[in-house]
């Protein structure tokens, strides 16, 4: 059994530990469990895989009638999960963090079934550290990850995937033609998640006069939210521009892009560190525990990116962006590091430690 979910930065590594574990064992059977009403009972099934999803939900930070409610959902989503575990009898179970992935792998723990949490940021989240106790395998994407849970558990596999991120050289073409950009011009790829970024978003309309003024080409990923504002506010007429509000082919983004502009979510790092682009990222204050903050300055410290804070991004974004792309010499620094810090088994990798469990 698989849990987690609530954002594609744990449901899509979760699907790539199930692809990777089909793969490997030819006679597995598979049964996600997830929150029902998240992302993830759409994109499982879309990936071919059952999910059930359980009655559960997170705790606000403000007094909230979900928060109220938090105690009866618990209680649901335990008995539920024993139910679960009892009709499908899982020979392991597997966390990748998120709400439905606390009750399930607690249950499994008190019935003495081998339990696994991945944990994709550098800092460890609530459910992953309570439920790392009674975990058998600690799977993380940095080193140094023995502060938070115990050295003996822990292996470093680094963060599974899209296989649709990789590049391919004879393909080079193909790529820009799909986005009808000039192969001779600098390239700069902008990407706030696939719901969007306010703050990146505003930066970047901030300095696209400086964009057109240095004939740099953008291809920004604006998420579906803010789509139609964007094309408004933006205008249509500028042929260097390419507004998406989510890029399906991007293997060819990243092929084509000279430098990155990101956020810091896990899956986002994990990329970059597959495609070795030069990035700037932009740590989301918005998430639980400021990660993204500990996840940007885990690559900056290792000189493999730099960032920019949220707050300054709208009168520094740009410019950063635009000296980066003409500096050959850091870029190529940047992603020689950034490249080194790369895993590329890592759904393979945590496959092998769940098969570990059973053997």
């Amino acid at each position: 059994m698989i849990s987690g979910g609530g954002t594609g930065g744990h449901i899509y590594p979760a699907i790539s530990i199930a692809q990777a574990l089909k793969e490997i064992l030819q006679n597995v059977e598979i049964l996600f469990v997830g929150a029902k009403g998240k992302m993830e009972m759409k994109k499982v099934p879309e990936a071919g895989f059952k999910i059930v999803g359980l009655w559960i939900s997170g705790i606000q930070r403000k007094i909230s009638a979900d928060n109220i409610m938090f105690p009866i959902k618990l209680c649901s989503s335990l008995l539920q999960s024993a139910r679960l575990i009892k009709d499908f009898k899982p020979d392991a179970v597997v966390g990748v963090g998120g709400y439905a992935s606390g009750p399930l792998l607690y249950v499994a723990g008190r019935k003495k079934i081998p339990t696994l949490i991945q944990e994709q940021n550098s800092y460890a989240g609530l459910t992953n550290k309570w439920l790392s106790k009674s975990a058998k395998t600690i799977c993380v994407a940095y080193e140094g990850m023995e502060k938070y849970f115990p050295k003996e558990k822990i292996a470093v596999t680094g963060n599974p995937v899209r296989k649709t991120i990789q590049l391919n050289p004879n393909r080079m073409e193909e790529a820009w033609k799909h986005f009808e950009l000039d192969a001779n011009k600098k390239t700069l790829l902008v990407l706030g998640g696939s719901l969007g970024a306010r703050t990146i978003n505003e930066s970047v309309l901030a300095g696209l006069e400086k964009v057109d003024a240095n004939d740099i080409q953008l291809i920004w990923q604006v998420g579906n939210f803010y789509y139609e504002e964007m094309l408004e506010r933006a205008g249509q007429g500028n042929k260097n521009v390419v507004i998406k509000d989510f890029i399906r082919q991007m293997n060819f983004a990243y092929a084509i892009a000279d430098v990155v502009i990101s956020r810091a979510g896990a899956l986002s790092i994990a990329e970059l560190t597959l495609t070795g682009k030069p990035a700037i990222l932009v740590p989301s204050p918005n998430v639980a525990e400021d990660h993204q903050t500990i996840n940007a300055r885990t690559l900056v410290e290792n000189e493999a990116a730099h960032m920019v804070k949220d707050e300054d991004a709208v009168n520094q974004l740009m410019d950063e962006a635009i000296a980066l792309l003409s500096n050959e010499e850091e870029k190529e620094r940047l992603s020689t590091k950034v490249r080194s810090m790369a895993h590329e088994n890592a759904a393979v990798d945590i496959a092998n430690e769940v098969i570990k469990l059973i053997a």
